[in-house]
């Protein structure tokens, strides 16, 4: 889907706010509120928006022990090991290792809580871990 300058209009207000009102919406971009709604009901269903989510603060629900694992598998992990609560992100990779993945924890107990289980999996070969000592940037699409 191509979308013009009124989407990207529309997008770049929802990418501040996602809980922006149609009205509001229409008022920042200049379009009529059923032009907004239109315009995001066609994102939504041509998958250009595939969420709409929120952003938590990382200490005040307890996760602001982040963790970069790296993996080298000898066989695909079933889709179950992704499901895990602490597992927030997972990519595969090139290189030496075959996925990364961005863990949050609560504290460095209950990461190594995790890693214990882990250790279990005979489909791991091998594993580096990177803490997070400070959070520069992100962004939110």
């Amino acid at each position: 889907m191509e979308f013009d300058s009124k989407d990207k209009k529309i997008l770049k207000r929802l990418k501040e706010n996602s809980r922006l009102s149609i009205r509001k919406i229409a008022k920042a971009t200049q379009l009529r509120p059923s032009t907004v709604h239109q315009r995001i009901q066609k994102l939504v269903e041509n998958n250009v928006i595939e969420k709409f989510t929120l952003k938590l603060n990382n200490e005040a629900v307890d996760e602001n022990f982040i963790v970069f694992l790296f993996i080298t598998t000898t066989q695909d992990l079933p889709k179950s090991f992704f499901n895990n609560i602490h597992v927030k992100e997972a990519f595969g990779i090139t290189g030496e290792y075959d996925l990364i993945l961005k863990l949050k924890f609560e504290d460095i107990s209950q990461f190594n809580d995790y890693i214990l289980e882990l250790r279990k999996n005979k489909s791991i070969a091998k594993t580096m871990t990177h803490v997070a000592t400070a959070h520069i940037k992100e962004v939110l699409n």
